[in-house]
This record gives structure tokens, C-alpha cells and sequence, in this order.
């Protein structure tokens, strides 16, 4: 893989989204009639081509559960990327399952899924002390956040390495608006990339605009998760994986 290559990080939190629905109430995440097992299916993905796995381990535990954090960390051999609220509780799990990187989010209790970019500059003094102590366990920092030039500079500012620019309000748009909204992304990669940051990117990316997100300079990773685990109900993960990443191998600069 050249250098170039946008990797894939594969979300795989909707696998449990289903596991959940019927076996919310069970003592275990796993084996016998409880099924699927969320890391069963990172495993696949990462055979499929996967660069890394996402989770998110939300306050309410709606679906990954702590234990799957864990078994994911002994079992998947690309990177794990741990989506979290800047609370104690998460900063200290972190700081003892040490996933390769964490991914800083806003979590609402009403949302479905995550609807927005973390307000990094109302936020600074607690994101700040997060970002120093994943640093200084060797913990890679992502801040999700929407495009916006403060966000993108206060993120700089904190020393953050990372930042995933959230991608929702292209994808739900259309028309001229749709336009506006990519070239605000296109601008504020720019941005970060001239300060040092590395460019991810997430949400509501799926196989008929990752051709257009491909488009946006700089990117290092993109987070996908409800498109490919929604195709993997059609075709299987496998399948939904690697047509994933040959889309995006096949917009990537060689």
C-alpha cells in the first residue's frame, strides 16, 4: 500500500445494533443463541480488507458493550479506533483497554445516531485534558467536527493529531446546497492539513458518494459504518467490505 492509499475504517456498531435486539437483556455479548458477534464480523472485515474497526461505546450501551471493546482489542489485528464522550468513565476505560486510537464525539441519549461535530471551542478545557492524557499513554486523538475554520484551529491548538471532518450535512443535502457544503469541506481540509493535522472523514458516507467524498484533498481515513453493514445484509460482509475498498483504491492516487 503506497502512502497515498485513503484507508477504510470499517464502523460496526449497527452488527450490534442487531445482536442487541433481541439479547439486550443477557449477562453475555456472545455465544449459544446470542448472535451476531460484533467481533466475529470486524474479524471478517479486516479478511475483506478493512484498515482498521470503529466502535462506539456510548453511555446507554444501545448496542457495543464494553466487553466487546475488549475481545476486539485481543482479537483484531489492524487498528482499533474507540468513539467516546469526553466523560471520566471513558477516559478511564480508554486509558486501561488502550485502543490505537480514540475518536472524541458529541452523544446525545435521543439521537439514533451521531447527528453533529463536537463544539471543540465550547468544549476546549475538557477536550484539552483529554487530548493530553491519550498523548501521553501513546493513544492517537481524533476530534469528530463539522467543518467549520474555529473548530479546525482550536483542534490544532489542543494538540490533537487527528480530526474527523463529519461529512452529514453533504450527504442529507442536495442541489446547490449539496455543492456549498463540499466545498467547505474541501476548504477546511486544506485548512487542517496546513496545520498539521491528519484529515479523516465520517458519516453518511455510502457507496454512491464515496466517488465525490474521494474528492476531497488530503484525506487519510474515512469511518463507514450503516452503508456497509446495511450492504452486508444483501451480499454479506465480505462482500460489502470489499466493494467498499475497491471504490475507494480505485479513486486514490496512485
Amino acid at each position: 500500500m503506497t502512502s497515498d492509499q485513503v484507508l477504510l475504517g470499517v464502523n460496526i456498531d449497527h452488527s450490534a445494533t442487531l445482536r442487541q435486539a433481541r439479547y439486550r437483556g443477557m449477562d453475555r455479548t456472545t455465544g449459544g443463541m446470542v448472535e451476531p458477534d460484533p467481533v466475529l464480523i470486524a474479524l471478517l472485515c479486516e479478511k475483506a480488507g478493512a484498515d482498521g474497526i470503529t466502535v462506539h461505546l456510548r453511555e446507554d450501551r444501545r448496542h457495543i458493550q464494553e466487553r466487546d471493546v475488549r475481545r476486539l482489542r485481543e482479537s483484531i489485528t489492524t487498528r482499533l479506533n474507540l468513539e467516546m464522550a469526553s466523560t471520566s468513565e471513558m477516559i478511564r476505560l480508554a486509558l486501561e483497554i488502550k485502543p490505537d486510537a480514540v475518536c472524541l464525539v458529541p452523544e446525545n441519549r435521543e439521537e439514533i445516531s451521531t447527528e453533529g461535530g463536537l463544539d471543540v471551542v465550547a468544549l476546549s478545557s475538557k477536550v484539552g485534558d483529554v487530548v493530553a492524557a491519550m498523548n501521553e499513554s501513546g493513544i492517537e486523538t481524533s476530534l469528530f467536527i463539522d467543518p467549520d475554520p474555529k473548530q479546525i484551529e482550536k483542534a490544532a491548538l489542543l494538540k490533537a493529531p487527528w480530526i474527523e471532518l463529519h461529512t452529514g450535512s453533504f450527504a442529507n443535502t442536495s442541489g446547490n446546497e449539496r455543492e456549498r457544503e463540499f466545498e467547505r469541506l474541501n476548504q477546511m481540509a486544506a485548512l487542517g492539513a496546513s496545520l498539521g493535522l491528519t484529515i479523516n472523514a465520517g458519516h453518511g458516507i455510502n457507496y454512491v458518494n464515496i466517488s465525490e467524498i474521494m474528492r476531497i484533498p488530503h484525506l487519510h481515513e474515512l469511518n463507514i459504518g450503516h452503508s456497509i453493514i446495511s450492504r452486508a445484509l444483501l451480499f454479506g460482509i465480505d462482500e460489502a467490505v470489499r466493494e467498499m475498498k475497491a471504490k475507494i483504491l480505485s479513486a486514490t492516487p496512485i
